[in-house]
């Protein structure tokens, strides 16, 4: 009995061992070299891509270096005062696209009124509402867009966030309570390893199998979730409820990441959440747009390559985001431009 266990044993890892190497092969022979931990490399490297970018800060975890993306306008186009603040993920920031392609900088000659980016890549609906909070007490802008993707929410379960402490907000018996603030500074990838990335993080097959069954990201990316799946879900609300405090004039736009067009089964969550997200927005009192039927209408005419870069929207998705959003800005009653 034991000499047939044995053999049962030694032929599932034969069969493992095989696998592994074909794997490795399958990516190039240089990896048949290299068996160090894939888990902590990729965590070090998105710890290294944020370095120039990205800075500590105490109240919000992170914070672009510079403290707002450049938004270009057409050199003799008069605009007025006070800005637009515009606030959220990358979305809103505008990553894979130049300055001068964004939404942000496209929608100073249709509104004829400066903006500001404030978007910060990465970012919560907790992080989004608190930096709005925090910039629009010193900029004393005219109105907010506020751009989220349906991945925000979840992001709002958590404490740390690519590697990155962050704060987040524990549901209350009344307004959610704010937690992890002070910040505390970035954990060295190393120790954010739990004991299987440490036993099998080297794994080319682990990785492998995780990436087709679409279960890489939660293995290898450094996020520590303190609230359970769904209480995102339930905080956009009263987060929601909290901005609206400031008094001005909001739009809340959802937007939607290029594998919308890829998993239907995907998509549809992505829906509904954003039709919660958006649905609070409307109790706050603010406006709002979905950019899903104007971007799917681009889709199936130019194809999705052409909307989109690798994640984010590229140049045609940006003029198709600045033009709904023009129209939707008119709805808010901002003070006429010059």
């Amino acid at each position: 009995m034991l000499g047939r266990l044995a053999l049962v044993v030694a032929s599932v890892l034969f069969t493992l061992a095989a696998l592994e190497i074909g794997c490795r092969l399958w990516r190039g022979p240089e990896a048949l070299l290299d068996w160090s931990n894939i888990v902590l490399e990729d965590r070090r490297a998105t710890r290294a891509a944020g370095a120039g970018r990205l800075q500590y800060d105490p109240e919000l975890g992170f914070v672009p270096t510079q403290v707002y993306r450049p938004t270009p306008a057409p050199a003799g186009l008069a605009l007025a005062e006070p800005p637009i603040l515009i606030v959220g993920d990358s979305y809103a920031h505008g990553d894979e696209v130049s300055d001068e392609e964004t939404w942000a900088a496209l929608l100073k000659p249709l509104t004829h009124r400066r903006t500001v980016n404030a978007g910060v890549s990465g970012y919560g609906l907790d992080q989004i509402v608190l930096r709005a909070e925090r910039v629009a007490h010193e900029l004393k802008p005219a109105s907010i867009v506020l751009v989220f993707i349906a991945e925000d929410l979840r992001r709002s379960e958590m404490k740390r966030v690519w590697g990155a402490e962050k704060p987040y907000f524990e549901p209350g018996s009344g307004a959610p309570v704010l937690r992890n603030v002070p910040v505390p500074p970035a954990p060295e990838p190393a120790s954010t390893l739990d004991l299987a990335q440490r036993l099998f993080g080297w794994s080319v097959l682990v990785d492998t199998v995780l990436k087709h069954k679409g279960w890489q990201y939660e293995w290898a990316i450094d996020h520590e979730r303190v609230l359970p799946r769904g209480e995102g879900e339930k905080l956009a609300c009263p987060l929601l409820a909290r901005l609206s405090g400031l008094g001005v004039p909001t739009l809340v736009v959802a937007s939607y990441d290029p594998y919308v067009w890829v998993d239907t089964v995907y998509a549809r969550e992505q829906r509904r959440l954003s039709a919660v997200v958006l649905d609070c927005a409307r109790q706050a009192g603010f406006g709002t747009l979905d950019l899903f039927e104007a971007t799917d209408l681009a889709v199936s005419k130019l194809g999705p390559a052409a909307v989109f870069r690798s994640s984010h929207p590229g140049p045609i998705g940006h003029r198709i985001t600045a033009e709904r959003i023009a129209a939707a800005l008119t709805g808010l009653h901002i003070p006429p431009s010059r």
